[in-house]
């Protein structure tokens, strides 16, 4: 990587040093990811102009022009800053570009079958689920097993400090939950422009904090949470998702050049349910993606009334459509949805203080 050559040159003037530091390479991670996926956003743009979503929601036809699988420039710039500033030795770093890059290609294989072949159903559920379980059964695995890491699979539970669930070799299975749970949440929020991809970066500011923490033993230890040894360099890894998102926000803003697709949100959700494992914060996540879960929990309420009662709770699911058909602009849906999650990122940080 980039780093690693430029500290390689300390020995010439002291200043390359500042190569080694989690907090610069985060940085340039950052600036790096953003610069790129503004720079190649246009050409993104132009190149998939005829891949537009065949079916959009009556209300939503303005938009069926507006190009989709823009989550290739998030995955694609992602994947350029971590290669060039992080440790890719670290065997977190190593997991989160698997899990990213396994899910880009089912969500790829999703969008391609919607688009390309007219089918708007995409994949089959089932082959969905399969392939998000199959990555996150196979980090359980590797985090279980691994035999230099020494993960802990206890579950830390909030506000309090020594009160810890150790599930053992059921961790794996949690795991696969959390990672098929995330990325489906991500992938059902994805419905207005800006929504899920700046609530995506309140959760990866968060949890890279977080890992900043989590990773150096000194903070652990005054603030009573689980020290992951070599979690501070998912630092870097949060820093260039953080820059991916905001290139890419610029561009997804109302009123959208382009949508992320399924090759963007399904990944972008399971990173987000693997950043808060290796943080040692599974538990947390529910605070810390409140609106991905009131997003989901609303579509599992809705069928499960409907086929129990034949009725619905909501005018339509997800829950951010339910506004919009109760009048609401989506604009205001999308700012307000930002806010909370807002909210509740602050609320999860805090929470490791109160404990």
């Amino acid at each position: 990587m980039l780093a690693d050559w430029l500290y390689g040159w300390n020995n010439l003037w002291s200043g390359f040093n500042v190569f080694r530091y989690i907090t610069v390479r985060t940085a340039l991670a950052t600036f790096t990811s953003l610069f790129f996926s503004v720079l190649l956003g246009p050409v993104l743009i132009k190149k998939l102009k005829n891949f537009c979503h065949p079916t959009l929601l009556t209300f939503r036809e303005n938009k069926s022009t507006t190009p989709t699988m823009g989550g290739w420039l998030i995955v694609g710039t992602c994947f350029l800053s971590v290669f060039l500033w992080a440790n890719l030795k670290n065997i977190y770093i190593l997991l989160l570009v698997l899990v990213m890059a396994w899910l880009a290609i089912f969500g790829f294989w999703d969008d391609y079958l919607k688009l390309t072949l007219k089918n708007p159903r995409g994949l089959r559920p089932a082959v969905k689920v399969i392939g998000q379980a199959g990555v996150g059964f196979l980090t359980g695995l590797i985090l279980y097993y691994h035999p230099a890491l020494g993960f802990n699979t206890d579950v830390a539970l909030p506000f309090l400090k020594k009160i810890l669930l150790p599930l053992g070799s059921y961790y794996i299975l949690f795991s696969t939950f959390i990672i098929v749970a995330t990325s489906n949440a991500v992938n059902l929020t994805d419905g207005m422009d800006g929504l899920a991809i700046g609530l995506v970066l309140m959760v990866v500011l968060a949890y890279g904090g977080i890992a900043y923490l989590a990773g150096n033993i000194n903070f652990a230890n005054y603030l009573n949470i689980i020290y992951v040894r070599g979690a501070g360099e998912v630092c870097v890894f949060c820093g260039a998702l953080i820059g991916s998102s905001l290139g890419f926000l610029w561009y997804n803003c109302y009123p959208a050049e382009i949508f992320m697709g399924d090759v963007g949100s399904l990944p972008l959700g399971g990173v987000i349910g693997l950043l808060s494992i290796f943080v040692k914060q599974e538990i947390s996540l529910i605070f810390v993606a409140g609106i991905f879960v009131l997003e989901a929990i609303s579509v599992v309420l809705q069928v499960i009334s409907f086929r129990t009662r034949g009725r619905r709770i909501f005018r339509m699911t997800p829950i951010h459509h339910h506004f919009e058909l109760a009048g609401w602009p989506e604009t205001k849906v999308v700012v307000r949805f930002w806010i909370i999650g807002l909210i509740l990122a602050l609320f999860t940080a805090i929470t490791l203080k109160i404990r």
